[in-house]
Parts: structure tokens; sequence; C-alpha cells
């Protein structure tokens, strides 16, 4: 039987000062995220609008919501009143349409830009001139923060390979905050690893951590979610 809340605290126990765990609950049931949150969790992911719409309608108000996934614009706004974090900013177009719908709320909601680093091609993510492009329009964008960078390593077993992925969005990271991000204190957050090389994520600077079935167990591929 999966121990929620000794599994987060095993985690706990290795996780540096500095990274932050996002537990990562999608298709888990609300029971599941209520262990977790009586563990002391706050920090959930998920990667479907309206199946964090209809979690976040029924858990405590103070868990912070990161979206995770590929967001799609016309489901923005179940979301945009209650989201946390963004972590899969990867087109001007997605950034103006959160902005657009973050101002219906009077809210500004929080963005990381999502980098493709992994040899994978059905991964998202911005090159160095969609990126480019999307800061020339940023100042038009005042709903929206831009506060990190987001990337997912390729799924494999050669170590050597995911470190040079994430010493890559690293990179990026800190060419960004030494350059259009200089002397702006938000833009500290470095979101890489999962589950299976979340170690050597926090090894390379990792600020936070996406981990589901480390906490939840494997994920039910049979669960029909909302999306």
């Amino acid at each position: 039987m999966i121990s929620v809340s000794k599994n987060i605290n095993d985690i706990r126990a290795l996780v540096p000062d500095g990274t932050r765990l996002v537990a990562v609950s999608k298709t888990k049931p609300v029971g599941m995220i209520e262990d977790a949150y009586g563990a002391g969790q706050r920090l959930f992911g998920e990667n479907k609008a309206l199946e964090m719409r209809d979690k976040h309608a029924v858990l405590p108000d103070d868990i912070e919501w990161h979206f995770i996934g590929h967001l799609q614009t016309n489901k923005i706004k179940y979301i945009i009143q209650y989201v946390t974090l963004i972590h899969s900013i990867d087109s001007l177009s997605l950034l103006q349409a959160v902005n657009k719908e973050a101002a219906k709320h009077d809210r500004v909601v929080d963005c990381l830009l999502q980098f493709h680093i992994a040899t994978e091609e059905t991964k998202f993510g911005l090159d160095q001139p969609e990126c480019d492009d999307l800061l020339r329009h940023y100042g038009e964008l005042p709903n929206v923060r831009i506060v990190g960078v987001m990337g997912m390593a390729t799924n494999t077993d050669d170590k050597s390979q995911v470190r040079r992925e994430f010493k890559n969005l690293h990179a990026i990271f800190d060419d960004l905050r030494q350059g259009f991000f200089a002397n702006r204190a938000e833009f500290k957050e470095l979101s890489m690893g999962m589950s299976h090389d979340w170690q050597i994520a926090v090894e390379e600077g990792s600020t936070l951590i996406r981990l589901g079935s480390t906490i939840f167990g494997p994920r039910d591929y049979g669960v029909k979610v909302n999306d």
C-alpha cells in the first residue's frame, strides 16, 4: 500500500534548501491529495485544466496550483482565477492569451518559459529565436510576470545526456537573468526534474522539481480525466 505522507517525508529529507517540491497529482484522486496535504504539502501540479478546476473546487484554499502541461488557449479561463504558476509557456500567442484572461480578473499571473532541451521532438518548448521574439512583446503584457524557465530532459537511462540537457537549461536561465531580466528579483525559478531524473536536476540547480509517481505511485493510464 502506498504511503503518500511517508514518500513526501522521504523526499524532503533528500531535497536541499532552495529546491521546492511540486507534487504532480494528475489522474490521482482527491483522497491522495488530501493525504499529501496532511503531510504539509502545499504545491500541487496538474496538466489538465478541467481536472485542476474540479480539484480546486473541493480542496483547501491555501493550495498553490501549478499548471505543468501543454495549455490550450481555450482552457485558460478555467484556471486563471486561482493558478499560482504556469510552467509551460511555449509561445508568444499563449502568453498573450494568458495575459488577456488574467486582465479580466485583475490578476498578474506568474509564468515560466518552457524551453525544448530534449532530443524528443514530441516535447514542447521554445527555441532561442522564439524566445527572443516573445521577449520583444513582453512589455506589452502587464497581466503576466515571467519568473523563470522550465524544461524536460530526454526520457533516457543515459544520465550524462540528462545532465547535459539540464546544464543547457541552466545556461539559458543564467543568460536571461543576466541579460533581459537583470535586476528583476522575481526571475528566480528553474523548473526541471521529474520522478526519474530529479536528483540530477537538483545537482544542476533546480528550484522546482515536479514529482508524481515517486509520491503517488505509478500513473493509472486507464483513468479518464477531463481536459
